[in-house]
């Protein structure tokens, strides 16, 4: 059996499972409403107030896949609505800096303009210190979208390390080339 896919979900204080259908699950909490999509074969039952079962119909191996696949994304779906996921952007290298304005994330990149990254529906940016870009969210697949999406604008380059990379990231660094002796 999926050692994920066995495990019970607990729901938070203040979180409810509105609908449980053959398709979803709808999951609703202080945050918001999540949907969560249920795969050919898999259940979920609740137990009691607060437990969440996924269980699946036989042991055909695409339905062992779904098993853990399904009670990830549920787990997912409940952490979301109760307390939210983020993810955290560093800018390092003379120049560059992120500003929020107007419902768009600002960044001079070292480019000949900016670049203006519209804020998707459901996300919210905040910048710190002109290089600290906090991405925030109750959908974690949106959430790492969009900061590997902003991430994506000046990778993190191998020589100097200039460019935008997640905290805590490490970056191996390269040595240039070393000066040719005089003989």
């Amino acid at each position: 059996m999926s050692r994920i896919g066995k495990k019970p979900i607990t729901l938070p204080e203040g979180t409810s499972v509105v609908s449980i259908v053959e398709t979803e699950v709808v999951v609703k909490g202080p945050k918001g409403q999540l949907t969560s999509p249920l795969m050919p074969g898999i259940s979920v039952k609740q137990e009691g107030a607060g437990t969440l079962i996924v269980d699946r119909a036989n042991e055909e191996k695409q339905t062992r896949a779904y098993h853990g696949l399904c009670r990830s994304l549920l787990n997912n779906a409940v952490v979301g609505v109760s307390a939210g996921f983020k993810k955290q952007l560093e800018i390092q290298g003379i120049g560059y800096r992120a500003a929020v304005k107007d419902m768009a994330l600002e960044l001079q990149l070292g480019y000949s303009h900016p670049i203006i990254y519209p804020i998707p529906e459901g996300i919210s940016i905040s910048v710190e210190k002109n290089t600290l870009i906090t991405v925030e969210g109750i959908d974690k697949q949106q959430v790492g979208q969009v900061a590997a999406e902003i991430r994506a604008m000046r990778p993190p380059e191998v020589y100097k390390g200039k460019g935008i990379r997640y905290v805590g990231e490490y970056v191996r660094r390269k040595v240039g080339k070393a000066a040719v002796g005089v003989s």
